[in-house]
């Protein structure tokens, strides 16, 4: 398992707007948006391309194109929506599957409630979006989840993570699987209730507004 925290003022900077107590949803959308195109460009470094030949209005020469399959995106139920175009913004030709998943606040437990996906995913590279990285729960069940149909190689994309969820993804997913996880920052801790410290608060009650 690979991870890259990523080191750049204007990561740090929309990271510490993010975290205000006092933002709005509004510009916690834009700024999450503008985040997610930051960490997208480091997420897709190894994006799999092919040799294509073009002619310029100069000469012809050998480029460079994304090689099929066509990657897939899959964002997390709710709160990845959020995280959507910030990505498809540097992959525009990739696919766009989701996953509805839900952690009880109590046992912490993920169960699956929404399935938009290929059953046959071998060979796609598959970027996972989830905003917070917490106990790892999530990102480890739509891991396995997209593991079962046949990926192999995953990026997962969150704007926090914290070293319990870190350490989890590594002890308890296949080995099997190349993983990458890019983050705006590895956090200090959960406390007891499962949240990241200092973190953001809840990202989807933030990006979308608390729904009774």
């Amino acid at each position: 398992m690979r991870v890259l925290e990523i080191d750049h003022p204007l990561v740090a900077h929309k990271l510490t707007v993010l975290r205000e107590r006092s933002t709005h949803s509004s510009v916690f959308r834009q700024l999450a948006d503008e985040l997610v195109t930051l960490l997208a460009y480091e997420a897709t470094r190894n994006v799999a391309v092919a040799p294509v030949q073009i002619e310029t209005p100069v000469t012809e020469m050998t480029g460079t194109k994304l090689s099929n399959p066509k990657p897939m995106v899959v964002p997390i139920l709710r709160a990845g929506l959020g995280m959507l175009d910030g990505l498809t913004r540097l992959l525009p030709t990739a696919e766009v599957g989701f996953l509805g998943m839900v952690r009880n606040d109590e046992t912490l437990e993920v169960t699956t409630y929404a399935n938009r996906l290929p059953d046959d995913l071998s060979g796609r590279q598959c970027f996972v979006l989830d905003p917070m990285l917490a106990t790892g729960h999530t990102l480890i069940a739509s891991c396995e989840y997209l593991h079962e149909r046949g990926a192999k190689d995953i990026t997962c994309v969150t704007l926090l993570a914290a070293p319990e969820g870190l350490k989890a993804l590594e002890e308890q997913l296949d080995p099997a699987i190349d993983l990458t996880v890019v983050t705006a920052s590895i956090d200090q801790e959960l406390n007891e209730k499962g949240y990241i410290v200092p973190g953001l608060g809840d990202a989807g009650d933030r990006l979308f507004g608390v729904v009774d």
